[in-house]
């Protein structure tokens, strides 16, 4: 199994303080037809409402504290694709999101290009507060 992100334990905490119910830890799928497996970091699940079906997420955290942005931004994308791709072979109702903390949302996100990116690819990022451990934005 792969090693935590540093800001694992902040989702995760962000997400219950969210009402969400963390139901993986990590989420592991096998790949159909194949000996290869991946692990998404969280799938939370959370009830809209008593009369409609619940919600599912799996969340991949990504901290951003390499020496190159736009090199983790890549990785993280194809992490998201692949992820993505998987999820709908074993549960297509569950989205997938990319969590980053508020102030790398602020410094890279926002800039034109990431965002065109994230809009091509149609990437969900679920944005935190790593201080207060608390989902800030939720951008699908």
């Amino acid at each position: 199994m792969p090693a935590r992100d540093i800001f694992h334990d902040t989702v995760r905490c962000a997400l219950l303080k969210d009402q969400w119910t963390i139901t993986h830890d990590p989420y592991w799928i096998k790949l159909a037809d194949s000996n290869m497996n991946v692990y998404i970091d969280l799938a939370a699940e959370r009830m809209i409402a008593a009369e409609k079906s619940g919600e599912k997420i799996a969340v991949e955290v990504k901290s951003f504290v390499g020496n190159s942005f736009m090199a983790e931004f890549h990785e993280a994308l194809g992490k998201f694709l692949d992820y993505r791709v998987a999820l709908r072979e074993k549960e297509p109702e569950r989205q997938i999101y990319l969590a980053i903390t508020l102030d790398m949302y602020n410094a890279f996100f926002t800039r034109r290009f990431i965002q065109t990116v994230c809009q091509e690819y149609q990437v969900k990022l679920l944005i935190f507060d790593p201080q207060k451990e608390e989902v800030s934005l939720w951008k699908k």
